[in-house]
């Protein structure tokens, strides 16, 4: 029972019978009612006085009247200054809860979930690159791409997640360069440094030598971009790339080994993050892919040779200006390899739908690459899409590898389960448990604070990140969120060792009244497949993060305002009983829907 499409059916109706005048229902507008007034959903009346020929408040009053009088889900109304807010009787959102009860579901799919529809979408997240530890940036790519695959599932896509791997370059050079000149044959092993930690020590060390050679060529008399240029290390490191090419048996040995060293330190911390992926491709296996669609493009007239023998692509008509995409010595640049990297996936396993999520200072990069493959006509253009998202800042400002001032993923997630541990026992949370039990508290909280803090601003935004904040049991905050499904688990535990059921509606099959907080908490349960929807179709697992929160305050209000097991009407107190059963399902499962656990007890 869609309630919004109802009452817009009956507002609809409202005009047609007052003024003579028929909507599209989708122009019709609903918002929740603001909490200072009684009242679920508003409409305002506004931008319709050249309809009714009449003031917003005057319309707003006959509109009311109407709907009070011909429809049987509108209990009151009341205006204000031309809002109308609409009152919904109390039958109506008790059949709303037990439409969500009863409902039957395909494949015991959880309430609002969607069936598989066939379409297929890939996800492409995290691409680290091999030089350096995953950073703060990196976990909201993780988080977000996570996150999105699973709402994407849950929405009815077939969905494959992958992983590009930047595993070579001038970067990856540097680290290796560095550790020849420095490293003295130490390992993880012998330093006991995890892999990716180590690696990403010699490309600081890199950098710090480099800065000291570049300072000592200035003030020999050397222009400053010229000592950029003729540095020792860079030329030495640029060489090593020409070696890497042409495939130098002991550079790439050793660009195995530290790569191998890399893996296993990223494979440590995905699986400690909680993230995964279906396959990984790896830069350096694809970076000379891209001169046949170049070849391709020649032949079709869609891209042009200069006279020195380079080829770009000319688009001037898209808005755009022209763009490389072969040098004149015939080596690719990023834009081919990205080209031939996602004709490779396509081939691999045909999609609908590819998502590439990447931070936004690559805005310009993908608009040329979206276009160049729909001048190209590939089949999959059409279902390209860059989640662009915004930089995390912190308090001290914005991170450098390079000068290894960015926040070490590692290192944050075992501060965030510090910082959980250190909240939880001021709050003395963690009676009766065992010492594993409470470590695994720990984890989930100080995890759950950290993805939650990251996904729940609208990716498109910059943000700054506060760890403090995002352990906080109050507010808008993943321990919040999980407290609340604790206090319910406490209750329902309480009600199965007095024999009420959980999901039994017929045991308030008479019930007839609710109490404002009871009836505003199954109004967000009902939204609960639209904002599944909003998020698959925005690509935005922040509308579902908001929503998980607002939901979990209105039932905390609802817990402070009504007594569960103190009613003495057996109706009402199995109402209780299956709505907060039902809301703690749907917490859960938004917030696993963001990869966040929730546990049973705190």
């Amino acid at each position: 029972m869609d309630i919004e499409k109802r009452i817009k059916s009956k507002i609809n109706e409202a005009f047609h019978t007052l003024y003579a005048h028929t909507f599209d229902e989708n122009d019709i507008k609903l918002q929740p009612t603001r909490k200072e007034f009684k009242g679920s959903y508003t409409f305002v009346t506004f931008p319709y006085a050249s309809i009714t020929r009449k003031n917003p408040q005057a319309s707003a009053e006959e509109i009311g009247n109407y709907l009070k009088s011909n429809s049987n889900i509108i209990q009151d109304f009341n205006v204000v200054k031309g809002f109308l807010n609409l009152e919904i009787n109390h039958t109506a959102w008790l059949e709303l809860f037990k439409s969500i009860i009863n409902t039957p579901r395909e494949k015991h799919l959880p309430y609002g979930y969607q069936t598989m529809h066939g379409q297929k979408v890939m996800v492409e997240f995290s691409s680290p690159n091999t030089n350096k530890p995953l950073h703060l940036g990196h976990l909201r790519n993780n988080f977000l791409g996570y996150s999105l695959s699973r709402i994407l599932s849950a929405y009815g896509y077939t969905v494959r997640k992958v992983n590009l791997v930047n595993d070579r370059g001038i970067h990856i050079c540097k680290s290796m360069l560095a550790y020849q000149k420095f490293g003295h044959g130490e390992t993880p092993a012998s330093s006991g440094i995890k892999g990716d930690h180590l690696v990403g020590q010699y490309y600081v060390r890199f950098d710090q030598e480099y800065k000291k050679q570049v300072q000592t060529l200035v003030e020999q008399g050397m222009e400053e971009e010229t000592a950029k240029k003729q540095s020792p290390l860079i030329e030495e490191a640029q060489e090593m790339l020409q070696r890497w090419e042409q495939g130098d048996s002991s550079v790439r040995n050793l660009w195995k080994t530290m790569n191998q060293w890399v893996y296993e330190g990223f494979n440590e911390t995905y699986q400690n993050i909680g993230v995964s992926f279906d396959k990984i491709y790896y830069e350096s296996d694809t970076y000379l892919l891209g001169k046949d669609i170049v070849e391709e493009g020649l032949e079709k007239g869609v891209f042009f040779r200069k006279e020195d023998g380079s080829v770009w692509v000319d688009l001037a008509d898209e808005g755009l200006d022209q763009k490389l995409l072969l040098r004149a010595d015939g080596t690719s640049v990023y834009m081919t390899q990205d080209l031939g990297t996602a004709d490779l996936r396509y081939q691999d396993n045909p999609f609908d739908k590819l998502v590439y999520v990447v931070g936004n200072e690559q805005d310009y990069h993908f608009e040329v690459l979206f276009k160049i493959l729909g001048k190209l006509e590939r089949p999959y253009a059409p279902g390209l899409y860059h989640l662009s998202y915004g930089m995390v800042d912190l308090p001290s400002g914005k991170m450098k590898s390079r000068e290894g001032t960015v926040v070490d993923a590692d290192d944050l997630v075992k501060e965030m389960v510090q910082t959980a541990q250190a909240q939880t026992e001021e709050l003395g949370k963690i009676e009766g448990f065992t010492e594993a039990q409470a470590q695994e508290l720990y984890r989930v909280l100080g995890m759950g604070a950290l993805k939650y803090f990251l996904l729940k601003v609208d990716p498109k935004k910059r943000m700054l990140f506060n760890p403090v904040e995002s352990v906080q049991f109050q507010g808008n905050t993943a321990p919040f969120i999980q407290y609340t499904y604790a206090r319910i688990s406490a209750i329902l535990r309480k009600a199965e060792e007095t024999g009420l059921a959980l999901t039994d509606t017929k045991a308030f099959a008479h019930l007839e009244t609710l109490q404002p907080a009871e009836a505003e908490v199954i109004r967000l349960m009902v939204d609960f497949p639209q904002k599944l929807a909003m998020a698959a179709d925005e690509y935005n697992p922040s509308v579902l993060a908001q929503y998980v929160y607002e939901l979990a305050k209105e039932y905390n209000r609802f817990y402070t305002e009504v007594s569960i097991f103190n009613e003495k009407d057996p109706q009402a107190l199995a109402f209780r009983v299956v709505f907060s059963a039902t809301t703690a399902e749907i917490i859960k499962n938004a917030m696993d829907l963001l990869g966040i656990q929730v546990p049973e007890r705190m």
